[in-house]
């Protein structure tokens, strides 16, 4: 009569990769491939499962461990930065991850076995107890406070509001963005040419309200020059400018 023997049942190949190296009480950052690749192949030899998916996984990792066995005897290859490539290198990352979301999963197991044999008991207060106010009385809560006392109290908790505002930024205004079209502006000079054929650009500027319209005016100024519209001229190199406008009356 032949013995039957019950083979352990692994989750997948790396499953069974790791079980080999701990059985072995090898060094997963030096894995001897030969040995590894001995046990995992009798293991295929003796799988009897007639799904082909789960068959096709465990078949693909031997075809793996078969490549590296063949790369271990060949000369070692050399990256860019001169130093020599191990071929286990990227089964041992595999195996590090699927090594951690093992321990990992076994911790969440754990952690819901504990769960399940925790209880919950509702409150079983009656109604009554739970809608019960304590009434209060203002005269025992109050007790000797004055109301110049508590108006005390209230100029401390008033004051200290105000220490925490900045004497420097609270005074700061609204800034508001000022709108000044360039188009109307070379309309406001254009109609004041026409009543001063003659006259002085610093007289121009005063008219102005605020920094950023003589800003606009400048510019304006420039560009109406640039045109042919005006002509400047100035005498001296600290003068006033004085404009001559060809725009007719």
């Amino acid at each position: 009569m032949a013995l039957s023997v019950k083979l352990k049942v692994f989750e997948g190949p790396l499953d069974l990769l790791l079980y080999l190296i701990e059985k072995n009480k090898i060094d997963i950052y030096d894995i001897p491939i030969v040995l590894v690749t001995e046990q995992y192949l009798d293991y295929i030899k003796q799988m009897e499962t007639e799904d082909m998916n789960i068959m096709s996984e465990f078949l693909v990792m031997a075809a793996t461990l078969l490549d590296i066995k063949c790369k271990m005897l060949l000369p070692k290859e050399v990256n860019e930065e001169g130093e020599e490539e191990d071929p286990r290198a990227e089964l041992v990352q595999k195996l590090l991850e699927y090594k951690m979301y093992k321990y990992m999963a076994y911790e969440l197991r754990d952690r819901q076995v504990d769960a399940g044999k925790s209880w919950y008991k509702k409150p079983m207060l009656p109604k009554e107890v739970a809608e019960y106010k304590f009434p209060i009385d203002y005269n025992e809560l109050i007790g000797d406070v004055s109301l110049a006392r508590l108006h005390e109290i209230f100029k401390s908790v008033m004051k200290r509001q105000e220490d925490k505002i900045d004497p420097i930024r609270s005074q700061f205004g609204k800034i508001e963005k000022d709108e000044i079209n360039i188009e109307d502006k070379q309309n406001y000079i254009e109609e004041y040419m026409k009543n001063n054929k003659y006259f002085s650009f610093r007289e121009l500027l005063e008219k102005q309200g605020n920094k950023l319209e003589m800003i606009v005016t400048f510019l304006t100024i420039l560009e109406m020059m640039k045109q042919g519209v005006i002509t400047i001229e100035q005498e001296d190199i600290f003068g006033d400018i004085m404009i001559t406008s060809s725009l007719a009356a």
